[in-house]
């Protein structure tokens, strides 16, 4: 008797999960059905950098039963596409994405004003997408594009001399950055200064490396900043370096050098002069002798 009422327990159970299960593939179908009328908004772009959590605005225009709600949020480049979904009172994660599992949750209280965002923790970049906040039941649909940016301080290292100028090469690098980041050099004053044309590596994690070299003279202020930004995702890094007046190749004063080779002429002069007299000497000599 026992063993037949447990039977009929999990076979009730078994039902409601099903229906739960065949009710929610229906109204997320419905847009495939009746796509034509789905109310589609711009795309809202979100930043946030490696590591962070972010959220994930979304705002359903009426106040919901939050017993009633069915929401999903999706990304339309993944199999399976659920990032995150609820269905008429909890959290559905049957299907979910496992690349998002323990990572998303709403604001629970916060549904009944319609405030369906998105709350993502430890932002990676494989996050980096297009999202789409899905309500089957009001058909409407909300895109945000996730912009996952990451940076790194840059480095300055001593490349070499140049003797031509009297001048210091110096190298910059930063790697692991994205977006594409730019690079360049200031000097003392904060003046953009002329450098060598940028190098940018993209690995195959996606992710970028600029590097760029310049040539500095010895100037009053040695002072060199080294500078990468990423607009898109407002980074800066910078990373300052002091050029020592014993790095710069002494410059030859050319008055010294003219002195020196005037000087040199007079000696050699002096010499073939003496040199003549003596011979000149050594031929009276032997005249008077005979």
């Amino acid at each position: 008797m026992v063993h037949m009422l447990e039977q009929l327990f999990l076979n009730s159970v078994f039902k409601e999960v099903l229906i739960g299960k065949v009710m929610f593939g229906f109204l997320l179908l419905v847009n495939t059905c009746k796509g034509q009328s789905l109310e589609t908004n711009q795309p809202q772009l979100v930043t946030a950098m490696v590591g962070e959590d972010v959220v994930l605005p979304c705002h359903l225009e009426v106040a919901v039963n939050v017993d009633e709600l069915v929401l999903e949020w999706g990304r339309l480049d993944l199999n399976p596409r659920l990032v995150y979904v609820w269905f008429e009172g909890s959290e559905y994660t049957d299907d979910q994405n496992t690349a998002y599992r323990g990572r998303t949750s709403l604001f629970t209280d916060r549904l009944r004003d319609g405030d369906v965002s998105l709350r993502l923790k430890g932002v990676r970049h494989s996050d980096n997408a297009r999202f789409r906040c899905y309500d089957p039941k009001g058909m409407k649909e909300y895109f945000i594009n996730l912009l996952v940016g990451s940076v790194s301080s840059p480095a300055i290292s001593l490349a070499g001399r140049d003797g031509s100028i009297s001048g210091v090469k110096l190298d910059c690098s930063s790697a692991g950055w994205f977006p594409e980041p730019e690079i360049f050099w200031l000097d003392g004053e904060g003046s953009i200064m002329s450098a060598g044309a940028a190098e940018t590596i993209k690995g195959p994690d996606g992710l970028y490396t600029v590097s760029s070299r310049v040539t500095v003279e010895k100037r009053h202020n040695n002072n060199i900043t080294c500078r990468v930004q990423q607009k898109d995702i407002n980074q800066t890094r910078e990373t300052h370096f002091y050029v020592q007046d014993g790095s710069f190749v002494p410059q030859p004063d050319c008055s010294v050098s003219v002195s020196f080779a005037v000087i040199l002429a007079f000696m050699v002069l002096l010499e073939a002069a003496a040199f003549c007299w003596k011979r000149r000497q050594t031929k009276t000599c032997k005249f008077i002798e005979s």
